[in-house]
């Protein structure tokens, strides 16, 4: 199933573990997934309605539900949806995570930003390394709003969780250097996140602007 372009055999597979055990979650969730792998999100949302309301597999199904409906165009719809999950259970981390999701694919950046306010209050002072990405989307958001203390504030925050985190080495390095800012450090942190992946385009396009920013024309021509 991990298997890029071996979606249709997996759905085959789906389909006779369906035709054993129809109401089976599991198998339910994975051709759900398939099918949004295939572009197919309408038929995704049929199979995630079928889960048992009173199914482990329940929760998941409809977060996933959320996400195929604004990949769909339908926004005002997937918020309303993923919105009523988190005031079902606030303490569901995943589901701050999807309706941030869809917050920053419609640049509500400053109900992105409260969205992820909420979910860090929900862990309070006991966040873990699984929690970094909560603080890189709060980061985004505030840098998004123009609010760089508090986004440099959560970025830094995140990689003190996770300090090898690309993602976050990158958007903090590359935002330093755009303004002018740590050049040093920022380098440092960029050419770090290339060093971890070196085949990534979106991170080693921004070590080539960090040169060009920083004048070395030869090496952002290579890096570029």
């Amino acid at each position: 199933v991990n298997r890029q372009g071996a979606e249709e055999t997996v759905t085959l597979y789906l389909q006779f573990a369906r035709a054993l055990d129809p109401e089976n979650a599991r198998t339910l969730v994975t051709l759900g997934n398939v099918k949004e792998a295939l572009g197919k999100p309408e038929d995704a949302i049929e199979i995630y309605r079928m889960i048992s309301k009173d199914s482990p597999m329940r929760r998941i199904s409809e977060l996933q539900l959320g996400l195929a409906l604004a990949s769909l165009e339908k926004q005002d719809e997937a918020k309303k949806h993923l919105k009523a999950l988190i005031e079902a259970d606030p303490t569901d981390i995943r589901s701050y995570l999807a309706y941030g999701s869809v917050l920053s694919s419609n640049k509500d950046y400053d109900e992105m930003a409260a969205n992820y306010e909420r979910a860090v209050a929900v862990i309070g002072p006991g966040a873990t390394r699984n929690d970094w990405n909560l603080f890189f989307q709060l980061g985004i958001a505030y840098e998004r709003l123009k609010n760089w203390p508090d986004a440099e504030a959560a970025l830094q925050r995140a990689l003190q969780l996770y300090p090898d985190q690309p993602q976050v080495m990158n958007y903090l390095g590359y935002t330093w250097i755009d303004m002018n800012r740590n050049l040093e450090e920022g380098m440092d942190l960029i050419q770090g996140a290339v060093d971890l992946r070196p085949n990534d385009g979106y991170i080693v396009d921004s070590l080539g602007w960090a040169f060009y920013r920083l004048g070395d024309y030869e090496n952002a021509t290579r890096e570029l």
